[in-house]
């Protein structure tokens, strides 16, 4: 059973295959599947695990409870340890969300399916899958669209996942913050400069737990700076949408109003959610690609 743990090792095909996948599903197609999974979920999380969980419930899965508050790796066990249990008691996937970057790399010799629900400031799969969803059903296309992304992007599982994968697909992608939140990537601190020409506007949430409080990151001051203001949003370009993969820090990355206006794909992102993860349990417990 294949393993989904970063974007950087999907083919296109399969990329494409499962974005097709999650549009049959998201047109009706049912697909039951036999089967027992688990979610392994050691940071919070809203919209992924329940996204997760309704995908489950749509394929008919059997979903074990599992408690980070009641389990044994509160008495030392490690994260093999607990894999290898829930593969010894016939569990065919897990979905792991971790705050230790790669942590699946611990995870060789587990012959469970893993699915990545989030590696600290690593990879987000599915997030960034059910992102070029949303775009590819907005352009019909992804090669060649402009996708500017704003925020902490050195922290960010989203937009380094969404970087490769848009990147491979043939998009152009350019990166907005604080010269401090580049990390590896060449960024512009000034959105104005692309406001008028960018396809796709996605803005990040500014990540207050990793960061010292400064002026930086005051609500009015971030927002002026870097924030999607609604000055900002009318000088987009007819056709050009905004998206986020929240939580949302309304009215510092984006002004409140904007969450819900015309142009926003951000609640349309969460229900595509749904169809992705149905795709992905798909393609891990029965190999379909």
């Amino acid at each position: 059973m294949p393993n989904l743990l970063s974007m950087n090792n999907l083919e296109n095909d399969t990329i494409m295959s499962l974005l097709k996948r999650a549009g049959e599903f998201q047109q009706g197609e049912r697909a039951p599947i036999d089967g027992t999974v688990v979610n392994l979920f050691f940071e919070p999380s809203t919209r992924t695990k329940m996204s997760f969980e309704m995908a489950e419930h749509h394929m008919g899965l059997a979903v074990l409870p599992f408690e980070t508050a009641f389990s044994s790796i509160l008495k030392g066990e490690t994260l093999y340890d607990t894999v290898k249990t829930m593969e010894a008691i016939g569990v065919g996937a897990v979905i792991i969300r971790h705050e230790e970057e790669e942590y699946y790399q611990q995870l060789e010799g587990c012959k469970v399916a893993v699915i990545n629900g989030g590696d600290g400031s690593g990879q987000h799969p599915t997030q960034s899958l059910l992102d070029l969803m949303t775009i590819y059903q907005e352009f019909g296309r992804i090669e060649g669209i402009h996708v500017t992304i704003v925020g902490d992007i050195a922290h960010s599982r989203v937009a380094k996942s969404n970087a490769s994968a848009l990147k491979k697909l043939g998009a152009i992608v350019s990166f907005i913050c604080p010269e401090e939140w580049s990390g590896d990537y060449e960024s512009s601190e000034h959105l104005d400069e692309f406001i008028e020409t960018t396809d796709v506007v996605m803005m990040l949430r500014v990540q207050h737990e990793r960061h010292a409080v400064s002026a930086l990151f005051s609500k009015e001051n971030y927002h002026e700076q870097y924030g999607l203001t609604v000055a900002r949003e009318k000088k987009m370009k007819d056709g050009a949408i905004i998206m986020h993969p929240a939580p949302i820090n309304r009215g510092v990355e984006i002004a409140d109003c904007l969450v819900e206006c015309e142009r926003s794909r951000i609640f349309k992102q969460m229900a595509n959610g749904v169809y992705i993860r149905m795709a992905v349990l798909e393609y891990a417990l029965k190999g379909r690609d």
